[in-house]
């Protein structure tokens, strides 16, 4: 599938703009502090960075503060995320400020506020046609998925909650989902699945095998 004909609205750019403009601006002490934190609590790196698949596919780097330790097992391998995940990080998903640094990604035309939430790179050959329209609009700090049930739901139904918002995209649904998004963070809800620290590893048709 080609995205050539893709074009990201002008009034849902000057928009992501100004807000994440003003709330890097507004959020500055709230960054320093979370960084600070992350520092005396497990040192450094302070952020989280990763190649994830963007509009079209697009690869980009994303940031987040990192929210997990770097502990290995014997053999090299990384310990399971309930293992590595810190109380503070915890703390930091629970209210979605490990997200603030995502702020960037939007401010260089690589992220949106609203959208489809930016998978991992190894998903990409995973996604059926339907599943790839998620990367018709740019990915998303927060999303029609992400109030929708947000890691609590399964991947299926991820999928189509993201294909429903790249075909209704409207510049009031996006209000609507940044608004009731601030109301989810402060619930707390649906942040992962029952048990796990994140949800599970999205395996494509082999899942369902």
């Amino acid at each position: 599938m080609t995205y050539s004909h893709l074009r990201l609205p002008y009034s849902k750019r000057v928009f992501d703009l100004l807000i994440s403009l003003a709330l890097l601006v507004l959020l500055s002490p709230i960054l320093l502090l979370i960084s600070f934190l992350i520092f005396a609590v497990d040192g450094l790196p302070l952020f989280f960075c990763q190649d994830r698949p963007g509009l079209g596919g697009k690869i980009f780097r994303i940031y987040k503060f990192r929210t997990m330790k770097t502990a290995r097992r014997s053999f090299g391998a990384l310990r399971p995320d309930e293992e590595r995940i810190t109380g503070f990080g915890k703390f930091l998903r629970r209210t979605s400020l490990d997200e603030l640094p995502e702020l960037l990604n939007v401010i260089k035309g690589e992220m949106s506020l609203v959208g489809p939430r930016p998978l991992l790179v190894q998903y990409l050959g995973r996604y059926s046609p339907e599943q790839a329209r998620r990367h018709e609009v740019l990915p998303g700090i927060t999303g029609w998925a992400q109030i929708n049930g947000r890691n609590a739901i399964t991947w299926d139904e991820k999928f189509l909650l993201d294909i429903w918002y790249v075909d209704h995209w409207s510049f009031w649904l996006d209000i609507r989902i940044i608004l009731i998004s601030f109301w989810k963070v402060l619930s707390g809800e649906g942040i992962s699945q029952p048990g796990r620290a994140t949800m599970d590893e999205f395996m494509g048709n082999e899942q369902k095998k």
